[in-house]
């Protein structure tokens, strides 16, 4: 996905809602802060948002916006419709999240996208292969610091899984990999 595409996808969700701001939780924040990162962290074709002021909406944006959606056929990528609790985040992200405005591909919509170390630390609490794989790719192209990866981490409170323990020792491990370059 690239940012041309993630705008797109806001400016249907502002279209469908009536909103203009939207929190992005996803690996297409990633388009906020780096649009150029390494494509093996755009693969993916869905954008996880959800109304800034509005989650309810949610349902309203997955249902015309969403997998096997018309959108989604026409264009390839789609949107996951999600809620606030759908992304474990560390405390005070918002404080430190990237904004994405002003862009005229935006026509007026707003995401609000986690900075890439919370980015990380969010992902590492989902724990899965794909986004183990994204934040070491993060880290290697020298878009993350794994020690601040490892300090949001520790500013996760919400641990359903008991993952955070394992997700630190995961990140800390790739801190301490040698450069092979």
């Amino acid at each position: 996905m690239e940012i041309d595409d993630l705008a797109h996808v806001l400016r249907a969700a502002k279209a469908i809602t009536g909103e203009t701001v939207f929190t992005i939780v996803g690996s297409q924040a990633i388009l906020a802060q780096h649009p150029n990162a390494p494509a093996a962290m755009k693969m993916s074709m869905e954008v996880d948002i959800f109304p800034r002021s509005r989650p309810d909406l949610s349902d309203l944006i997955e249902g015309a916006l969403g997998a096997e959606s018309h959108f989604h056929a026409t264009f390839g990528y789609h949107a996951d419709g999600v809620g606030e609790e759908t992304a474990i985040l560390p405390r005070g992200w918002e404080d430190r999240a990237i904004v994405l405005e002003g862009h005229p591909l935006l026509e007026g919509a707003v995401a609000i996208c986690p900075e890439i170390h919370d980015l990380c630390a969010s992902k590492l609490m989902a724990f899965r292969e794909k986004d183990r794989s994204w934040v070491e790719t993060a880290v290697t192209t020298g878009l993350a610091d794994p020690a601040a990866i490892a300090k949001r981490l520790d500013e996760i409170d919400r641990d359903p899984d008991g993952t955070r323990i394992h997700a630190s020792r995961w990140v800390t491990a790739l801190e301490r990999q040698p450069d092979e370059s």
